[in-house]
């Protein structure tokens, strides 16, 4: 028989703000037994990610947490048990949502997982640092002994990813909290991590709570599941009950969210309106106390293609195959060799303010939405620092922008007077949408737009990119690991594989017939879900 290791009961977290209470979670109760999985799912905003930082003790003081939370069959209130920073990092590992914000920039990646273990294990130099080098491979970071001396910003989003996966299983937690581990991976490396999550639970025992957006992902490993919508659990029910048989109906809106239709390519192909000719980039590598280059690691290689006006074209590729970077190259935020040609010009400016055109034009929302927006700005300061920056200064017509282009992304009025650490993952992805669209570009890079988003509200964003495009003419440029969604709202689209682009053609044909191997196993992989 299974033992107890969390239980949670008539569990309750209200925030106050500006004498107002806000509820996050109403009345929760469910507990979590050695080697079994089980999966919180619901929408942005519904209550899974405080949840889980509640059984931390990790929730901010302007949180009020009522109800009883046993570690072991001791109660903790709040966070107050004695041991809790035991608890913490040994006995329960957590997998953060947004792996950038949780990484230190100013610390290497061996320094940081090397914390976490000296924190709960006595291990010597050498040791340690087979046990950083064992984590990283295990987690599928490629040449993981060059990546040591790395910096989070010098890691693609999924391999930042992988790595805070690396420091949640350190030190063998008989629970691991898994807050969308998955988010940020390829659907290459998130086979992989699910495969190594099952084998380490089925080798130590290793209990899982997991939150998750993607039923997909649930459906291969959860053992049972708590459907969440507006801070309450409406269903709760083994996998299979959940997924054969649901009985609320919210829950089935998410079964059956899940889209399959392959879009056209477009009948007949526009004008060219951004071509990119043999960009190349390439990152040094410095070593030593002066930080001499002592080479170069090539990022992108020789990537080369049109996009069309009202086209929309997609991107994949793993981790680390040069995607965003691509992207940043495109908006002239990385250096790079090759030629951009906007509606036939060449884009040959480094220069900020002969850019602004450029830049209006082509707008990019990135794949961390938290590291992407001002946390000192509120959110109706941050989407309109784009029209002032191009010269619109009228405040009146500033507010009544800032307050179309929210409710556009499906967000109320008067979000924009509150601060970016006030809204869940999906909600800030919304945010960062908003403030390109204001600007009513004519191409929009999305970087991973979707990845923070549930299924329902993953539906409604495209829903709502694909009417603005219509609507305003817009060319799109989606980079996603999920290739479903890329043959959802793209006509062309192209695989990158370690900096180059391996495979190019329309989103049917691909699909339907890769003649790349690697393409094959990006489309098995995804098969899996």
């Amino acid at each position: 028989m299974t033992s107890e290791l969390l239980s949670v009961e008539n569990l309750n977290i209200l925030f106050q703000r500006d004498s107002q209470n806000t509820y996050a979670v109403q009345d929760l109760s469910f507990d979590i037994h050695t080697s079994e999985t089980l999966a919180i799912v619901g929408e942005s905003g519904s209550g899974k990610s405080v949840s889980a930082l509640a059984c931390l003790g990790l929730l901010a003081d302007s949180a009020v947490v009522t109800g009883s939370i046993r570690w072991n069959s001791q109660t903790q209130i709040k966070g107050k048990a004695p041991n809790l920073s035991q608890i913490r990092g040994s006995e329960a590992g957590i997998i953060f949502q947004e792996p950038m914000t949780s990484l230190n920039p100013l610390h290497t990646i061996e320094k940081q997982i090397g914390e976490a273990i000296r924190l709960h294990q006595k291990l010597d130099t050498a040791r340690l640092r087979h046990r950083i080098l064992e984590l990283l491979d295990r987690v599928g970071i490629p040449n993981a002994e060059n990546r040591l001396e790395s910096y989070p910003h010098q890691l693609s989003g999924g391999q930042r990813q992988r790595v805070m996966i690396a420091m949640a299983l350190a030190n063998g937690p008989k629970l691991l909290i898994a807050d969308e581990p998955t988010t940020a991976l390829d659907v290459t490396i998130e086979a992989q991590i699910i495969d190594l999550l099952q084998d380490i639970q089925r080798e130590t025992g290793m209990a899982m709570l997991f939150i998750s957006h993607d039923l997909g992902v649930v459906k291969q490993l959860a053992d049972r599941v708590i459907v969440m919508k507006n801070g309450k659990a409406i269903e709760q029910g083994s996998k299979k009950q959940i997924f054969n048989k649901p009985k609320a109906d919210y829950t089935k809106s998410l079964v059956e969210a899940k889209s399959n239709i392959r879009r056209a390519a477009l009948d007949k192909p526009e004008d060219v309106i951004l071509e990119a000719r043999n960009i190349t980039v390439k990152f040094p590598i410095r070593k030593g106390f002066l930080q001499r280059i002592s080479g170069f690691v090539p990022a992108v290689i020789d990537a080369s293609f049109q996009l069309h006006s009202s086209e929309s074209l997609g991107i994949v590729g793993e981790s680390g195959s040069g995607k965003s970077t691509l992207a940043r190259a495109l908006t002239k935020l990385v250096p790079h060799t090759g030629h951009i040609y906007f509606k036939g010009d060449a884009v040959t400016s480094t220069y900020s303010a002969k850019l602004k055109p450029y830049r209006r034009a082509v707008q990019i929302v990135f794949q961390d939405p938290f590291g992407s927006l001002s946390p000192r700005l509120s959110v109706g300061e941050i989407i309109a620092e784009g029209p002032k920056a191009h010269g619109d200064s009228d405040a009146y017509r500033l507010q009544q922008r800032v307050t179309d282009v929210l409710e556009e992304v499906g967000l109320e009025a008067d979000f924009q007077d509150r601060y970016p650490h006030e809204f869940s993952g999906g909600q800030r992805q919304r945010i960062a949408i908003a403030r390109a669209l204001i600007l009513r570009p004519e191409v929009i890079i999305f970087d991973e737009p979707t990845s923070a988003l549930d299924v329902t509200v993953q539906k409604q964003i495209i829903e709502l990119l694909l009417n603005l495009q219509q609507r305003h003419g817009l060319s799109y440029i989606f980079i996603s690991h999920d290739i479903s969604l890329i043959g959802t709202v793209c006509h062309t689209m192209f695989v990158m594989k370690d900096g180059e682009i391996v495979e190019m053609g329309s989103v049917q044909k691909i699909l339907d017939t890769p003649s790349d191997a690697y393409t094959q196993t990006l489309i098995n992989a995804a098969n899996r879900k």
